[in-house]
């Protein structure tokens, strides 16, 4: 099985269509929202998730890509909510079609390794649906554990943490 390349770069304001590829579709969004954003509240979103990108050059929003092809595959995130923080909140989507194929845990990895070289930044959190098995196996095959399960906006959701002090 060849292993495909991935490229992940800032979204710019020119990937709203690939965007909304994944807000867009009800599977994509069954564990994150549990339901799919029309068009508008994705605009909203995504211009949300373009100001954010500017916060730090460090961190934000990256679209993924098969390197060899330019094809889209999803969404993923090293986010913060302010330029020094200790801490930033780990995310990946993808679409259904790239599922089971071990891209989720890559992305997963090529974030931990880059927040890994971040000075200053202490920690990594994921929020995931309790239910999502396949995020969660990824999140603690690389070194998160389950810290709470809670509600976010008004969503069961678990945390799991990464504390790079913890590993030294």
């Amino acid at each position: 099985m060849t292993t495909t390349a991935l490229t992940l770069r800032k979204f710019t304001p020119h990937d709203f269509e690939d965007y909304f590829l994944l807000v867009g579709n009800a599977r994509v969004m069954a564990m994150i929202t549990e339901r799919a954003l029309p068009k508008d509240e994705a605009m909203d979103d995504f211009n949300d998730r373009l100001a954010r990108n500017s916060i730090a050059k460090e961190y934000g929003y990256y679209k993924i890509t098969d390197t060899a092809s330019g094809a889209f595959i999803g969404l993923a995130k090293l986010e913060v909510e302010q330029a020094n923080s200790g801490e930033a909140e780990l995310g990946y989507i993808l679409l259904p079609e790239y599922w089971g194929q071990g891209i989720g845990n890559r992305v997963a990895k090529q974030l931990v390794h880059r927040a890994r070289k971040l000075p200053g930044l202490e920690r990594l959190f994921a929020i995931i649906d309790p239910n999502n098995i396949p995020s969660r196996k990824i999140l603690t095959n690389n070194g998160f554990v389950s810290e709470a399960f809670r509600d976010f906006d008004g969503l069961p959701g678990e945390l799991l943490v990464l504390d790079f002090n913890r590993q030294k």
